[in-house]
């Protein structure tokens, strides 16, 4: 009995699933064993916000893939890592929110007045909301042409991320400081693959067939 093949989705996605799990089910176990080092609350803030980074990057990196290798399937997981990115997010905002701000609200106002790195995660967060919510195939028939251009908002979450991570560290939270300029090469190179001039030659070459 050999693998299942990759063109179908529903025998992959549970491991799919469980490999986007893995960073949140390592987290609580380093938690729960006390294995969190000498600044729990900033442990837990950082690796929860590093892998909502992450997979949004992968979210993005999806489509340049199929493109590259023309392998129409890997469009199918999309939605999943689109939604993982969402959840460690999530995580992250309410790690940030309970633990390090005791659920004190009006500081949560006064940092959004007055550190631009928490402007940007903020808004990475509140503009990933609506695309969480129309993620199903419901919404997406719903909403028509109307669904591709708002989750075309995927593109500024990125950069929003971006920005809030270099400026986390350029503020100093973050010893290792050439990791937010990886991560900001990495998204340049995702965008920039979306480009018209990328898939000029696959039309051409599209046209092409056709006039045969």
């Amino acid at each position: 009995m050999g693998l299942p093949s990759p063109r179908d989705p529903r025998a992959w996605k549970p491991a799919a699933h469980l490999l986007c799990a893995l960073p949140l089910l390592w987290l609580a176990w380093d938690t729960w064993h006390e294995q969190l080092g000498p600044d729990p609350i900033a442990e837990l803030t950082h690796r929860s916000g590093i892998w909502a980074l992450r997979l949004l990057l992968l979210t993005l990196a999806i489509t340049p893939l199929r493109r590259l290798t023309r392998q129409t399937w890997l469009v199918r997981f999309r939605r999943m890592t689109g939604l993982w990115a969402f959840a460690y997010a999530s995580v992250h905002l309410s790690i940030y929110v309970v633990l390090d701000l005791g659920g004190y609200w009006p500081q949560l106002l006064e940092d959004l007045r007055k550190r631009a790195f928490i402007i940007a995660g903020f808004s990475a967060w509140l503009l990933m909301l609506p695309l969480a919510a129309t993620s199903t195939a419901a919404a997406m028939r719903r909403l028509g042409r109307r669904w591709q251009r708002l989750h075309r908002l995927v593109y500024v979450v990125g950069v929003a991320a971006v920005l809030h991570f270099w400026w986390l560290v350029k503020a100093g939270k973050v010893i290792a400081r050439i990791e937010p300029v990886i991560y900001a090469a990495l998204l340049l190179v995702l965008l920039l693959a979306r480009l018209p001039w990328r898939r000029r030659p696959e039309a051409s070459l599209a046209g092409a067939s056709r006039a045969r």
